[in-house]
């Protein structure tokens, strides 16, 4: 499945969920340097999805706070939940 989503480097704790222009928000606690925030948020989306870092891919955007994604395995379900900020904690 193709997402688009919204990374907030800095933010005080990860947690993916809610939207922002339509793109799912995944806050990251990771600062945005030599892009350890798109690692951080990509690890957090396969979290929050619960399918391995591996099935999570980026189609887009490296150092833009927008990216477009694939994720192998997510449900459109568990999408509508994110996007209605049904938020997940990605594990520490």
């Amino acid at each position: 499945m193709r997402v688009t989503i919204r990374v907030k480097p800095g933010a005080g704790r990860t947690r993916v969920g809610g939207a922002h222009d339509g793109a799912l928000v995944v806050a990251v606690a990771t600062p945005a340097v030599d892009g350890r925030a798109t690692d951080a948020a990509l690890a957090a989306l396969a979290a929050a999805f619960g399918v391995k870092r591996r099935d999570v891919e980026l189609v887009s955007g490296r150092t833009a706070r927008t990216k477009i994604v694939d994720i192998a395995g997510a449900t459109p379900e568990a999408l509508a939940a994110l996007l209605k900020g049904d938020a997940a904690a990605a594990p520490r």
